[in-house]
């Protein structure tokens, strides 16, 4: 940055007033961060997936580690991935692999809240509880500094709300208001008469009925001081309001519209949950929603071939590898290439962050039940779209997999990687339960990953 001699006697005066160098230097930093993307979709890997058996293989290290799955080669020279992911292999080219990020939260809703919100838990507890004290997800917190002005939702969810004994931590707004929490969906993509009621006016009632009954229902609201006596519902006649102009969206109601889909596409993304979750998030960023997040499962699940989450430990008799083999790669398989491939023939793929993460990876040796537990010491995050670069590996671990051994990466990296490519300032302060200011990320942004 070349500053001239008056523009330094200007910052020294206005020192005076607070404006410092590094204040003005940051400053003018901002007014250059431009976004790479438009739109996130988050794909949240509830349970843990294996990085070590899929995106980080160790294919010279003993049996006991490197697991019985064998490598498959990619279309990036030397990167391999897990047999089973051979369309997986055919897309490479188009992501980013993390091999080292890592934490220390061993417990899935410690370490799932640091992953949906990049702040770490104040404690490594399974009884971790949501609370307007603990931080918002990446959507709400886009929704508060740079929301879409129109019709659209910025920031949608679905289809399940996550849990592990209490609900996961960090999934809507907490402190910053229920005006900036999702709009969440609680059904299935998949089912057969999948739709938004909500999102339809009851038969004989129309929309200036509906907002006359929401004045008459603010004035009780008043009456009562429910609102502005709680915290927990601050920001609930933004919400309400919100969800009045959404019910007159045409655009919005079409993006939901998964049935005008030609039925090849449907079946592309696999007749899953989770495959037609993928597919609506496409449909949503296209139709300009700027942030996304689908949950792979409800539960951390592990212990069954039909649902639930990655946590395949081997409990109860069961056995990892066929239950992954079975059902968590094969969705995989069909949902990853599908969505990328999808994004990129429309043209959106540039312009669309797509984040494939778990809230941990697996021990690098597999335990008595031949099986992995929990490891949050080394894992992969996959990243494609939105600006980053396309076949390229981030980071290195050892060779067993076990700890990062170059480059480490914190899930508070990911997070202000996530906001500078949506051309927000990741060190932008917001403020808490208690009126004190917070940054909305901890980290910096990788810029080694950035195209």
């Amino acid at each position: 940055m070349n500053l001239s001699r008056r523009h330094l006697l200007k910052v020294g005066g206005l020192g005076l007033l607070g404006l410092t160098m590094p204040k003005l230097l940051r400053a003018e930093a901002l007014t250059k961060l431009t976004a790479r993307a438009k739109s996130v979709i988050f794909l949240f890997q509830w349970g843990g997936p294996s990085h070590i058996d899929m995106f980080d293989r160790k294919p010279e290290a003993p049996q006991g580690i490197r697991g019985p799955l064998k490598g498959v080669p990619s279309n990036v020279p030397g990167l391999h991935v897990c047999e089973g992911m051979e369309r997986v292999a055919k897309i490479m080219d188009k992501v980013t692999l993390i091999r080292s990020v890592h934490h220390t939260m061993k417990n899935h809703n410690s370490a799932s809240y640091y992953a949906i919100t990049g702040h770490e838990p104040p404690s490594d507890d399974q009884r971790l509880r949501d609370s307007l004290e603990l931080f918002p997800a990446y959507g709400s917190v886009v929704d508060k500094l740079a929301p879409i002005q129109g019709e659209m939702p910025t920031f949608v969810s679905y289809p399940h709300v996550i849990a592990d004994g209490s609900v996961t931590p960090g999934q809507h707004a907490s402190f910053l208001g229920k005006a900036h929490d999702p709009l969440f969906i609680p059904q299935d993509p998949n089912g057969r008469n999948f739709s938004l009621p909500e999102l339809s006016l009851p038969a004989g009632l129309t929309s200036e009925r509906l907002q006359a009954r929401r004045e008459m229902q603010q004035i009780i609201d008043a009456q009562a001081r429910l609102i502005d006596q709680s915290s927990a519902a601050k920001g609930l006649d933004d919400y309400y309001a919100k969800a009045l102009a959404m019910l007159n969206s045409p655009r919005l109601r079409s993006a939901f519209n998964l049935s005008a889909e030609p039925a090849p596409v449907r079946e592309a993304y696999g007749r899953t949950t989770y495959g037609q979750g993928c597919l609506l998030a496409r449909r949503l960023v296209e139709a300009g929603t700027k942030v996304v997040t689908v949950y792979f499962s409800e539960s951390i699940g592990g212990q069954s071939t039909e649902s639930g989450g990655w946590d395949t430990h081997g409990f109860n008799n069961t056995r990892m590898y066929p239950i992954i083999e079975k059902y968590h790669l094969p969705i995989t398989e069909v949902t990853l290439p599908t969505l990328l491939n999808d994004l990129d023939q429309r043209g959106l793929l540039d312009s669309t962050l797509v984040v494939w993460m778990g809230e941990f990876g697996r021990t690098p040796r597999i335990n008595g039940n031949i099986s992995r537990d929990h490891w949050p010491d080394c894992y992969t995050v996959l990243l494609a779209g939105g600006g980053v670069k396309k076949g390229f590996v981030y980071g290195e671990s050892d060779k067993t997999g076990s700890y990062p051994a170059k480059d480490p990466v914190r899930p508070d990296d990911v997070a202000a990687t996530i906001f500078y490519l949506l051309g927000i300032d990741p060190h932008t302060e917001v403020f808490n339960s208690v009126n004190r200011p917070v940054l909305i990320a901890e980290g910096k942004p990788i810029m080694g990953v950035i195209a």
